[in-house]
């Protein structure tokens, strides 16, 4: 192609906006003693070109109607050009984006065509900064199969001929230095995809995004942040996860509380969630997905903009500032993050680029039935590594304690929630999803490498073998994973009539039979409170006291069965509604008794978990457990005993899951001696019947059930005892 003429195909495609590289004929070119100057400014009658100081270089002609114009000058240096354009609507000036060189380097094109960037967040989507001494923003984003890609926006005037973007060869990255545009500044990348059609998407890696209903991105910075939470870091780092006391509050953002029946602000939610999550004792607060997303019912989990925290509650720096005080006040903060699928909206990823780019081609690799969303390929390199690059942001620039990452299950099978003949066997033959696989240890080894005390906790619902253990040893490398089957057994034991559960015992006790087999958190989410499944108030048998005392026993049992602990909101008071994203929690409850009774239990509950190492030491360790009753269905008791290792002291908990008063029930002990009684569910001031053994138990030395001593205790009803070796 010619610099020096241009032919009427470069004119037809540079005024319709077709033109696969504008670079190539627009901005300033030398040829041997002269410079030729392009520009195409739809709307202008007159151009004329100065330096950036004012300084006049020439007056271009117009050689095309569309505003295609042109001029030769002496040879001069790659100095970027500022034009003064006069139109209908009057006179205006702009740096010419074309008389610029590229932003991105060799090794970025190399890293990112490998697949191999950990970093993609710092070159892709749009950032501020100065290039060739003039400030603006970049953008680069990937499209390998795009005929055409341009950044449009409200500067100017979202017309995709102005800011065609240079393709960078071998990487499928385009990119395009924009002067004269900062924060605020509204932005999409439109394509003319593979298949010839015309699509407008948000960035990928856009830092925010527009309130929906809306979806532009928006040129955001997040590096001016100034963080203040450095000691809580560096205590973070010295932190065995394992042998560490975790309660995680699970939030919804959007409906604890809805101020004037509205979205919180993250200044607000700084002001009021974080100090009830601190007096309440919890260690963590974990938000269902922040990243952006159109659909408010979704509740985060159908994400589009996974770079951006949602505009809803506020600006990146807010956010931020969330997380700062968040750490000021000891919370970690996790986030749940959703790499299984991704909506089919149109300004999302879904054919980004006029391919199945991110997703499979194949609807039976590539298209959830569950959700009518798209699957991620996790097999192509670029797209894992996008999702890596993702997890990474999170914890790097928003300094996140952890992620919970949703539908595991759903990643790791190919069949999953398919009928034969809707899904495609793997290499092998199986149904195992192996790319997934692979992906998954990519990211848990990735992140681990880079930031060794950040939690990932896997919502993994099968049994698929080692979810929690390190890669080197065959698992997938989370250092967590929930406990479902925990949840499911102990809930459907609990639904149940007192007098139908002596034949249903195996509900409690099963689960030891696995709860070393994994790192567990012990889940009561969000999942459990919606869609008819009613509050876990409402899930307890019997009457409204029965359901108070059942759930404070329950939650007793719980903070004392081995595991980390997971409430989501509302269960702390025993909300009766089932939850709903529509509304706020419901705060009155907390004026009556019964209500106000379960939340200082929970609080309780976690200050006791807190202090005593034998609670959480050991939480996923065999040795940390003992049963000393496991067996007595006829009563629905349960015992058992935790330890927290060298120069702690044991616990006890013991349940009675019936209405009837177990007095001088024997049970066996591990220690002789006296044990202090440190939390009753059926304490007066939780809302009980107040009986209990005077804040002290003796245990003699008489061996029973292969325990060294036993102790004869008052049981109350409905509820859970927890004693300390004194």
């Amino acid at each position: 192609m010619s610099v020096g003429k241009l032919s009427d195909l470069d004119i037809l495609a540079l005024v319709t906006g077709t033109h696969a590289d504008p670079f190539s004929v627009l901005g300033a070119h030398r040829r041997g003693r002269e410079t030729i100057l392009r520009a195409f400014v739809p709307g202008a009658r007159s151009l004329s070109a100065t330096d950036l100081k004012g300084g006049a270089i020439a007056s271009l002609r117009r050689i095309h109607d569309a505003g295609l114009f042109e001029a030769r000058v002496a040879a001069r240096g790659g100095a970027p050009i500022r034009y003064e354009a006069v139109g209908d609507a009057g006179p205006w000036a702009f740096v010419d984006a074309y008389s610029f060189g590229p932003v991105l380097g060799p090794m970025d094109d190399y890293f990112a065509a490998e697949g191999s960037h950990l970093r993609l967040f710092d070159k892709l989507g749009a950032h501020v900064l100065t290039h060739q001494g003039v400030s603006g923003v970049h953008f680069g984003v990937w499209a390998p199969n795009a005929r055409r890609v341009s950044v449009v926006g409200d500067f100017n005037q979202w017309d995709g001929r102005r800011h065609i973007m240079r393709l960078r060869q071998g990487s499928g990255i385009w990119e395009i230095f924009v002067p004269d545009i900062g924060e605020g500044a509204l932005y999409k990348f439109e394509l003319i995809g593979a298949d010839g059609r015309l699509a407008l998407k948000s960035d990928p890696f856009a830092f925010a995004g527009e309130l929906r209903p809306k979806n532009a991105s928006v040129v955001a910075r997040i590096d001016g942040f100034a963080w203040t939470d450095g000691a809580y870091l560096e205590a973070r780092a010295h932190r065995d996860q394992r042998r560490t006391p975790i309660s995680i509050y699970e939030v919804h953002a959007g409906s604890w509380r809805r101020p004037h029946g509205g979205f919180p602000t993250w200044e607000q939610l700084a002001g009021t969630l974080i100090p009830y999550v601190r007096d309440s004792g919890f260690t963590h607060i974990e938000f269902l997905p922040v990243s952006e997303h159109p659909l408010d019912a979704s509740w985060g989990y159908q994400p589009t903009g996974l770079f951006a925290p949602t505009a809803r509650f506020g600006t990146p720096e807010d956010f931020a500032r969330f997380v700062d005080a968040a750490h000021a006040a000891g919370i970690g903060v996790i986030l749940d993050w959703v790499p299984a699928h991704f909506p089919t909206d149109a300004h999302g990823l879904a054919h980004f680029d006029g391919t199945a780019l991110y997703e499979h081609a194949d609807p039976r690799q590539g298209f959830h039935p569950d959700w009518n969303t798209a699957i991620y390929n996790f097999g192509r390199r670029e797209v894992a590594n996008f999702l890596i690059n993702n997890a990474l942001f999170w914890l790097e620039k928003y300094h996140i304690d952890g992620l919970r990452v949703d539908a595991v299950a759903s990643m790791l099978y190919l069949d999953y929630s398919r009928k034969e003949g809707e899904w495609v066997a793997n290499r092998q033959g199986g149904r195992e999803n192996l790319e997934a696989i692979d992906f998954l240890k990519a990211l848990n080894r990735t992140v681990y490498a880079a930031h060794p005390s950040v939690l990932m906790i896997a919502e993994e619902s099968t049994s698929f073998p080692g979810v929690s253990q390190p890669v080197h040893a065959g698992g997938l490398g989370f250092g967590f994973k929930w406990n479902m089957g925990f949840m499911h057994d102990t809930l459907r034991y609990l639904m149940r009539d007192p007098v139908h559960r002596r034949h249903h015992h195996a509900d409690l006790t099963f689960g030891l039979l696995y709860a070393f087999s994994e790192n567990f958190v012990l889940a009561l989410s969000h999942d459990e409170v919606v869609h008819g499944k009613a509050s876990l108030l409402h899930k307890m048998a019997g009457d409204d006291w029965q359901k108070f005392a059942t759930l404070r026993a329950y939650y007793a049992f719980m903070w004392g069965y081995p595991g980390k602990k997971l409430l989501f909101m509302g269960q702390e008071f025993g909300q009766r509604r089932e939850w709903s994203e529509d509304r706020e929690l419901d705060w009155e409850a907390l004026d009556h008794a019964p209500h106000a009774g379960t939340a200082r239990s929970i609080r309780d509950l976690n200050r006791l978990y807190r202090s005593l190492p034998a609670l959480h030491a050991r939480d996923c360790e065999g040795e940390g457990f003992r049963w000393l009753v496991v067996d007595d269905a006829a009563r629905s008791v349960v015992a058992f005993a935790r330890f927290g290792g060298a120069g702690t002291q044991p616990a006890v908990i013991v349940s009675n899951f019936t209405p009837v008063p177990r007095k001088g029930y024997v049970l066996p002990m591990p220690a002789a001696g006296r044990w202090r009684e440190m939390f009753n569910s059926d304490a007066s001031d939780y809302g009980g019947s107040g009986i209990g053994n005077l804040g002290m138990v003796q245990a003699e030395p008489e061996g029973i059930a292969d325990q060294p001593a036993r102790a004869r205790i008052n049981l109350p009803p409905l509820a859970t005892l927890i004693l300390a070796k004194d």
